[in-house]
């Protein structure tokens, strides 16, 4: 007769514990992943890879132009135009790099820093800087205010 009385089930203490050791394991679990630091590792990555797309298109024009760099390059680091026309006011304390994306010759578009537009940015700029170097070195960099995890995120050619 007991055992018709008897229920079947888990007690509360029995799910309360295995709840609570799913969440320590969970913690531990986001801890050793830590999204932020993957995250501004896939960003870094993403800077990389425009910084180099940059830097190409930039020596493909100097070869195709007998060494003549586009005219927005100059010996002092100014952040890339993002809206880059002939004649473009907007780009005025910018680099203007139009010759790069007329008739899509050497870039569709200049690419973007992953956190324009921001604080890092100028309204109409990329979030990347490009200078000559008096020996005419051409160096694509992220700014210093944009450099996630200290990575220096630069390349000269």
């Amino acid at each position: 007769m007991n055992n018709k009385n008897q229920k079947k089930g888990f007690t509360l203490i029995e799910v309360l514990l295995v709840i609570g050791i799913i969440a320590i394991l969970a913690a531990v679990v986001i801890i050793a992943i830590n999204p932020a630091k993957q995250l501004a590792q896939a960003r870094n990555a993403q800077r990389w890879s425009n910084v180099n797309t940059i830097l190409n298109a930039v020596h493909q024009y100097a070869v195709d132009n007998r060494g003549i760099l586009p005219v927005g390059i100059t010996t002092t680091a100014k952040e890339i135009c993002n809206t880059p026309t002939v004649a473009s006011s907007s780009c005025a304390s910018l680099a203007n790099l139009w010759e790069l994306t007329l008739n899509e010759s050497y870039l569709t578009a200049l690419p973007k820093d992953p956190s324009c537009p921001g604080a890092n940015c100028d309204t109409n700029g990329i979030g990347y800087q490009i200078v000559q170097s008096v020996n005419g070195r051409v160096t694509v960099m992220v700014p210093t205010s944009s450099r996630e995890l200290g990575e220096i995120i630069s390349v000269t050619r």
